[in-house]
């Protein structure tokens, strides 16, 4: 909406704080480097607008350092408008080259003189950790480079007292996601993206042929796209640079490969990273696996190798986003930064933006490389970071299928039953769970239809073969009922006791959670009920307390965004046109404001924000002012319950009128397009790695209680397992009652509120923005005992 503020932003101190951070008079440069990834576009977007919104000059450097050294027409000044329509265009329109000059102190001299005479003394790097080691090796010479350059009469001595000294903000942007302190880097999503596409497209053509496919991904040092890619598509067996097999590698591998085949299972994926190495630092090349699949088995075997189509194509939501939020915080990391300012790098912690110190960072990842050439493999599986062992930890468990006689068994029914509406990801979620369970001894039981069918006694046990292939089917295979289980609590009660349940995972959305409170009031007429009980959140609003993140609104954001760069594109052909976009969500304007990130919409109406009729005027207003100039589109997102009156069609027929000679309107309701769908990368691994850590949960529960024939009475038992900022956390459902607003079905905070002002921002809007602290940068630690939430 327009300047005033939002009942949710803090006032005064904050609002004070950017003002104070004017950018007047600086001149920052904007450089990508190194390899390309998808959604350096939209971080070079928020830095030239967030450097023009506070006052700043923003200077496009072209083609990464080699422009800085050649300076002339590679350095030009960018406008608001020069960064319009790219945040959906993969690579990056300034340019990136990899730069011999730049690496002799020769051309650092050149470069430093011209970004002197155009007194650029901010530079913002986006690139890998060559890039970023440049530019701090940059920042330290600064002083002497200037001190030559000077004496060389190149520059005067007023030149070199005022632009005395050089900061630098880097971003990564790299689609291995090969940095040590970021849970993810630039591209890394969308090269996934990549990736799933391709591998579901095979499984199909593999599966009429009965054959084996070898795929080989990026990632020369790092393992991270191979190890998640196969962890998003189930595959059979992975090589990571990392973490090489174990002596004998080939015999296991045909054994896995035929019993997976003996199982009815028709076809087999194995997932080989470029950098593929053995225990003795040999390559293992994707040729080398298919020959001995073919001499070994004799299975049909062929080997796709993905290339640099993983680096192509548009970014996805969650990089967009990303880019976004961090090019915001690099500005404002520039703008407060001191002449002893070290180089920082903005990165992302679960959902946190946070400053690190850059040369730590690169030491850090230099480190992995030297452990792998010293063949210290657990060492640099533990250097890559929580995320990266817990991804590797829970491959190797649902991967690999212990024989019946070496699980212990527990003598417990664990049931695992969907609600609510359907989202994608939900099947992901229920395979890890009935996989996990199975290793951990249970007998694993499947609820069909909610809670309906539970009445109803649709319950069946199911087998680890049985789930084979679901990570990458969208909506819900166990079906999902909206009904709560008030009603049917008798019938439910004694369905546990038939089927002997000792323990529930509910997999879904707000109704889930209505559910397990309801489960947990009738603990004291029903007996069955004090057991263990978790719910994971799982539903495309994004409105479950508890969490920051839920299943499925990952996958229905990239609908939106995907939807909303079409409509873009028709618009800008007929040219003065506004789109009015309806999206899902309930009350919760989670899907509105991100997909208008995303999208670069130019205002998104949401429930949590109230606005009335002068906001839709001063809306009208500055669409029609952005007519006047080269963009002549707009795009508007309203959340379907934003308001009772200020209806979709009420929205556009105002626009309508008001818009009357300037620009004409047109209206979209996106509908359950939003719920269905193969799931995305994200949620195929949220829903996984979310689903696998509650049945841990629930077996260390059981196993509390094993033998003693207690009953579970307290309230700890019955848990919402959610991301919170940055860590897993399990909370009692009874504590969640106080932060939840019931009537609209929503968390009565929510931590995407603050990116509101962003949107706005970068849509040109005044608006108060809060600022980090000024930021303390954080030590790279490996993180500490809580569970980290990186994905």
């Amino acid at each position: 909406m327009d300047g005033h503020d939002s009942p949710q932003t803090p006032k005064g101190s904050l609002r004070k704080f950017l003002e104070q951070l004017s950018g007047a008079g600086k001149a920052i440069g904007v450089l990508t480097s190194g390899g390309d990834a998808q959604g350096m576009n939209a971080a070079v977007r928020a830095v030239v607008r967030m450097g023009i919104y506070v006052g700043a000059k923003v200077y496009f450097i072209y083609e990464g350092y080699q422009g800085m050294v050649d300076g002339g027409s590679n350095i030009v000044e960018a406008d608001w408008e020069s960064v319009s329509s790219i945040l959906q265009v993969g690579g990056t329109i300034i340019g990136s080259a990899r730069c011999q000059d730049f690496r002799s102190r020769e051309g650092r001299l050149k470069a430093a003189c011209n970004l002197v005479q155009l007194g650029i003394t901010s530079l913002c790097v986006i690139g890998g950790d060559g890039s970023l080691t440049g530019a701090h090796i940059f920042q330290t010479e600064w002083s002497g480079l200037l001190g030559e350059l000077a004496r060389d009469g190149k520059i005067s001595t007023e030149q070199v007292q005022k632009h005395g000294h050089l900061n630098v903000v880097g971003m990564v942007g790299s689609i291995d996601n090969d940095f040590c302190g970021t849970d993810m880097t630039i591209g890394t999503d969308s090269a996934l993206h990549r990736i799933i596409e391709v591998v579901d497209a095979i499984m199909t053509t593999a599966q009429s042929h009965q054959r084996t496919f070898v795929l080989e991904v990026m990632g020369r040092h790092c393992g991270y796209l191979a190890l998640v890619s196969a962890l998003a598509c189930g595959a059979d067996w992975v090589f990571l640079p990392e973490s090489p097999p174990e002596e004998g590698w080939q015999e296991n591998m045909c054994i896995k490969l035929s019993e997976n085949r003996a199982r009815k299972k028709r076809l087999n994926i194995i997932i080989v990273a470029e950098g593929a190495i053995d225990t003795q630092n040999k390559p293992i090349t994707s040729e080398q696996i298919k020959e001995l699949v073919v001499t070994q088995l004799g299975y049909d075997t062929r080997v796709t190798i993905l290339g640099h189509v993983q680096r192509g194509g548009t970014p996805s939501a969650f990089d967009r986003i990303l880019a976004s939020r961090m090019g915001v915080e690099a500005v404002v990391a520039l703008l407060q930064a001191t002449p002893e300012t070290p180089a920082c790098v903005v990165s992302l912690s679960g959902n946190q933006a946070v400053r690190l110190p850059l040369m730590e960072c690169v030491q850090m990842t230099q480190e992995v490389q030297k452990a792998m050439d010293e063949r210290r493999f657990k060492d640099a599986v533990r250097l890559r970071g929580r995320s990266f062992e817990n991804n590797l930890n829970t491959y190797k468990r649902l991967a690999i299928k212990l024989p019946d006689s070496e699980i212990p068994k527990s003598n417990c029914n664990v049931g695992v039953v969907n609600v609510g509406a359907p989202a994608a990801g939900m099947n992901a979620a229920v395979r890890a769970a009935v996989r996990v369970g199975i290793s951990e001894g249970h007998k694993m039981f499947a609820v069909y239809d909610g809670f309906e069918g539970f009445a109803k006694g649709q319950i069946k046990e199911i087998g680890w073969g049985d789930v084979g292939g679901w990570t990458g089917q969208g909506g819900s295979i166990l079906g999902t009922k909206r009904t709560l289980p008030g009603k049917y609590l008798e019938n439910i009660a004694a369905q546990m006791r038939t089927h002997a349940i000792s323990a529930l995972l509910i997999i879904g959305g707000f109704e889930a959670y209505l559910g397990l409170l309801e489960l947990l009031a009738a603990r004291e007429k029903h007996e069955e009920f004090c057991v263990p009980m978790v719910m994971v959140p799982a539903t495309v609003s994004n409105n479950v307390p508890g969490s920051d993140f839920s299943i499925g609104a990952d996958t229905a954001l990239n609908t939106i965004t995907d939807t909303c760069d079409r409509i873009k594109q028709s618009a800008s052909g007929t040219k003065r046109r506004v789109f009015i976009i309806e999206t899902m969500g309930g009350f919760c304007g989670y899907l509105a404001n991100m997909g208008g990130l995303a999208a670069g919409a130019d205002a998104a109406y949401i429930f949590e924000e109230p606005f009335d009729i002068r906001d839709l005027q001063s809306n009208v207003e500055h669409l029609t002012e952005k007519m006047k100039t080269s963009i002549q589109r707009g795009l508007v997102l309203r959340n379907e319950s934003c308001s009772e009156n200020y209806t979709t069609d009420f929205i556009y027929q105002l626009y309508s009128e008001e818009g009357k000679g300037v620009f004409d309107c047109r209206k979209n309701v996106l509908g359950h397009m939003q719920q269905g769908g193969a799931p995305s990368p994200f949620d195929r691994n949220f829903g996984t790695k979310i689903s696998a850590r509650a049945m841990q949960w629930i077996s260390s529960k059981l196993r509390e209680s094993a033998g003693k024939g207690k009953k579970f009475l307290s309230e700890d038992s019955v848990c919402v397992l959610g991301i919170s900022k940055r860590t897993l956390l399990f909370q009692p459902v009874a504590e969640l009652k106080e932060e939840t607003d019931f009537e609209h079905r929503i968390p009565k905070e929510q931590w995407w509120l603050k990116l509101r002002p962003l949107m706005k921002i970068l849509a040109k809007y005044k608006v108060s923005f809060e600022v980090s602290d000024a930021s303390q940068l954080e030590p790279v630690q490996p993180r500490g005992p809580e569970e980290p939430a990186a994905i």
